[in-house]
Formats: C-alpha cells, sequence, structure tokens
C-alpha cells in the first residue's frame, strides 16, 4: 500500500502561551508532533505491516519541522517530505491544503491520513480541504479501520456514538483519540531514522506560486482568555449561606 501521512508541528501541550506585541512569542517553546497526527502515524505503520508497501510522512513548514519529520521516522515511518514554506508570510488552510493537495496528486495514495484537529489552530480544516481539491472520499474522527482489497470499512465517532462507513479507495481519513495507542520511537528507531529519506521541496517544485496559496484569513486580534476568578466556599447553616449566595450576586456579581 502506498500510505501518506499529513502532519504538523505543534506546541507542546504542556507550554504556556505567552503573547508579545500582539503575537504568540515562540521563543523558547518545546515544540512536538501535533498529538492527533501522532495517531495517523500509528495507523499508518499498522497498515504498512499488515499489508506491505510503505509511510510516507509529509509536513508544510520551516525547516525546523525537520526535527517532528525524524520523530515519525523513528517510530516506524519509511520516508519523509517537507514543503518549505518559511519564506511566505501567512499561510492558511486553505494554502496549505492547496500545497499539500498539489503535492499529493501525483503519489497515487491508497489512503491518506491526518490528524482530526490540530491542537494549535484546532480548525480540522486541512484533510477534508485536501480530499475535495484530490477528489477523493474523505472519512472524519476515525476510531477504527480494516482494510479490505479495494475498500476501507470505517467506524467514525459521532459525538459519543459509533458510525460505520464503507468506502473505496483512494481514501482520506482522520484521527481521533481511541484510534490506537501511539508508539514511542526506540534508540534502534531513532538511530535507523538518521538514515532514511527526509526531502526537501519549494513551492517552485509544485509548479506553485505565493499567489497561488496566499492567505484568505486576515488575522485581527490574538488574546488570551480571561483569568478564571476564584471560587468562594460559604460555610454556616443552609439559610446562612442562601443569604450570602444572594449578597454576594448583588453586591460582586451585580446579576440581580
Amino acid at each position: 500500500m502506498n500510505i501518506y501521512v499529513l502532519l504538523k508541528r505543534t506546541f507542546d501541550t504542556e507550554e504556556k502561551i505567552v503573547l508579545n506585541n500582539g503575537k504568540i512569542d515562540d521563543s523558547g517553546v518545546e515544540f512536538i508532533i501535533n498529538p492527533y497526527d501522532e495517531y495517523a502515524v500509528e495507523e499508518a505503520i499498522l497498515l504498512r505491516d499488515e499489508h506491505g508497501g510503505e509511510v510516507t510522512v509529509v509536513t508544510v513548514g520551516s525547516e525546523d519541522s525537520e526535527k517532528e519529520l525524524r520523530t515519525a521516522l523513528a517510530m516506524g515511518a519509511d520516508k519523509a517530505v517537507l514543503i518549505d514554506t518559511e519564506d511566505l508570510d501567512e499561510l492558511d488552510q486553505s494554502g496549505t491544503a492547496k500545497i499539500l493537495s498539489t503535492y499529493l496528486k501525483d503519489q497515487n495514495a491508497d489512503i491518506i491520513l491526518a490528524g482530526n484537529v490540530a491542537v494549535d489552530g484546532g480548525s480540522g480544516q486541512i484533510g477534508p480541504r485536501v480530499a475535495e481539491m484530490l477528489g477523493i472520499p474523505q472519512v472524519t474522527t476515525i476510531t477504527n479501520v480494516t482494510i479490505d482489497g479495494g475498500k476501507a470499512i470505517i467506524v467514525r465517532d459521532v459525538e459519543g456514538d459509533e458510525e460505520t462507513v464503507e468506502v473505496s479507495l483512494p481514501v482520506l481519513v482522520t484521527a481521533q483519540q481511541g484510534l490506537n495507542e501511539p508508539r514511542y520511537p526506540s534508540l534502534p528507531g531513532i538511530m535507523k531514522a538518521k538514515k532514511k529519506a527526509l526531502d526537501t521541496l519549494e513551492l517552485d517544485d509544485l509548479d506553485l506560486e505565493e499567489e497561488d496559496v496566499e492567505s484568505k484569513i486576515e488575522t485581527v486580534d490574538i488574546y488570551l482568555p480571561a483569568k478564571k476568578l476564584q471560587g468562594k466556599v460559604f460555610e454556616g447553616e443552609i439559610n446562612e449561606q442562601v443569604q450570602q449566595l444572594i449578597s454576594s450576586l448583588k453586591t460582586e456579581a451585580k446579576v440581580i
């Protein structure tokens, strides 16, 4: 099978977001593979091990993304591709999907896997947009996939319930939590990853110009959510607590 994984480099989920002059400050921040994309990488490896073929991980970004690609290679992926967009000022979901679909259109993929959502932007648009541009079926929020010849039987999460669908290949799927348990790169895997192919492409290599992928979204403002107020515990008899609550709602919260 010819398997591709769309991968994104994101902030470590343990990092504290800091704003500097209206922009997110990423100096000294630890980056990781987007956690939902880790499910996609793991599932791609499992499918390859069962059906044969190879796994290629692809990302759009700067050369700093090589670290996350190497991590995916250490997990067991066979090849990696970085599409370098460091020179672009802005790149939104539409532009990213255009770049990825342009690359993938000639790769003869049997199945393309992506994370259901990125933990930074949270749009969940890249996978569906790529599938639409390629003109292939898509199934989102999957929790199980079985390949049987030229079709896939997929279980997907639908707001706490499950739906089973059957779709022909090629198909693009987005991975939901519960699909699998991503492995940690082993020491032998890390050593092997250093020798695996990691190709870097530019927009020119895809016959794309900057205006082909220019951002259609304008960021108006970036701000942190308001700090939550500390809770208050009322003590005493129930009637006293009720009076204290009413007093607080009137004088402090001013909602009555």
